[in-house]
């Protein structure tokens, strides 16, 4: 017995990481340097000594709770009830008891109990021999010893090596699809593609992908809207074979490798128990069934790639960054399904003359700086057009002018416009003439008494 504890413990960590026995008497803390099972206990009490009375080091491991029970009355229904009526009970009750739905409490021997009882009665042949010799005509099995609250237990007890209860099922039942590792490599999770046994790969129509195109306009037609042609490709329904990728007249059966899971199977026998891994059939590529020809203009995909100029409507008022949605315009789904969206996204180029911060517009006027002592009559251009505007005599440097409703369209309401903001620049000559020169000190000097005598 002590050789048998010493080989086991040279088994490596990621070998049991899956499995957390419950029934122990002391538990081991994991180190770096030197690991220990969980199931492994130094301890002499009594549950030992029953099971080695030659040995202070012994191998404890669960003892099976439940042994006895009838499996009907755990699941809760008749002898004669079919295959559909006891899945449907255990996944009622796998969920009742899973120990994820019960954060507090301790369902773990419930939740083992309804695991094994659905791992005899879900397959005939085991179901046949529990009716005639009871549960000791279907040995033992992980589920039923005292595993982690997945069903994995200890791979000592009872009739040895013996398959697990399918994880399929309790995805199945919290997130509506098949297992992890489906077909085609889908999560599984809300109604997803993922498979496992029972009939869990679907292969109906999905949606297909979202487009991105980047398009960037002028200055005014995001202002004012219009028209835009843009050339994208993007993934369409195969017309020959409407999207199922099955060249027309072909016959369509279930694959005989998977026998229609989509998904291939593999358990492998280790001390710690089965270990069962899964990948998409190659046969099928996950689909499940056997196709006699594909289709040729697809190659079997269902979508064919091509190239497409289409028309979008710009609204008046958009703005750099805005992003434009055409429904239908992205890639085909997957067998036959609904194409998904193309999202445009706006770049707007720069304009020299006129900036601007939503439905606002900001330019700048120049006006000599004797028009803006006296006053004029200047012609700013606008967005849409030319204005002329009267400079008030007396205007400041950098001034601002408002030129209400000549701004940018409201986007989503055409009937309103911002306004037009003018700044006004006030141009300084760095070369005068002698004459002007001669005028300008002069009315510097009447400036000058003017100021003196209203202090006086």
């Amino acid at each position: 017995m002590n050789a048998f504890v010493l080989a086991l413990g040279l088994f490596s960590v990621p070998i049991i990481m899956g499995f957390s026995p419950t029934h122990i008497s002391q538990p081991q803390t994991i180190s770096p340097t030197a690991y220990r099972p969980s199931f492994f206990n130094t301890n002499n009490n009594k549950q030992q000594s029953q099971r080695s009375s030659s040995s202070s080091t012994s191998l404890h491991m669960s003892s099976r709770t439940g042994a006895g029970k009838d499996f009907y009355n755990i699941l809760g229904v008749s002898r004669s009830a079919e295959g559909s009526e006891i899945k449907s009970a255990y996944r009622k009750l796998a969920k009742k008891y899973h120990p994820d739905a019960n954060p507090g409490k301790d369902t773990t021997t419930e939740f083992q109990e309804v695991n094994r009882a659905y791992e005899v009665l879900s397959d005939e042949d085991k179901r046949k021999k529990y009716d005639m010799f009871g549960e000791a005509g279907v040995g033992s099995s992980a589920a039923s010893e005292g595993g982690g609250p997945y069903g994995y237990g200890s791979p000592f007890g009872g009739g040895g090596f013996s398959q697990e209860v399918d994880l399929g099922d309790i995805f199945d039942t919290f997130f509506g699809g098949g297992g992890p590792g489906g077909p085609a490599g889908a999560s599984g999770f809300a109604g997803g593609r993922g498979g496992g046994r029972g009939g869990g790969r679907r292969s109906g129509p999905m949606a297909g992908d979202d487009l991105r195109f980047d398009l960037e306009l002028d200055f005014k037609k995001a202002i004012f809207g219009g028209e835009e042609k843009v050339r994208i490709r993007h993934l369409e329904t195969c017309g020959t074979c409407s999207g199922s990728g099955v060249k027309p007249g072909a016959k369509v059966s279930t694959c005989p490798v998977c026998n229609g899971v989509g998904v291939t199977m593999q358990v492998t026998r280790t001390p710690l128990g089965n270990f069962q891994t899964q990948q998409t059939c190659s046969a099928c590529r996950g689909t499940g069934q056997k196709i006699e020809e594909y289709c040729g203009t697809c190659s079997g995909e269902g979508t064919v790639s091509k190239t497409k100029q289409i028309k979008v409507d710009i609204p008046p008022g958009v703005e750099d960054g805005n992003k434009l949605r055409v429904r239908s315009e992205g890639d085909a789904g997957p067998n036959g399904g609904p194409a998904g969206d193309l999202y445009i996204f706006l770049k707007v180029k720069e304009d020299k003359n006129f900036r601007r911060e939503g439905p606002e517009i900001y330019s700048d006027a120049t006006i000599s700086y004797m028009d803006a002592i006296l006053g004029a009559s200047l012609k700013v251009p606008v967005v849409d057009g030319e204005v002329t505007i009267k400079v008030p005599p007396g205007t400041q440097p950098e001034q601002v002018m408002r030129l209400k409703g000549n701004g940018a369209p409201v986007l989503g309401d055409t009937n309103k416009r911002g306004d037009h903001y003018v700044t006004m620049k006030i141009e300084i000559p760095s070369n005068v003439s002698k004459e002007e020169k001669e005028l300008v000190e002069k009315l510097r000097e009447l400036q000058s008494k003017k100021k003196t005598g209203f202090f006086q």
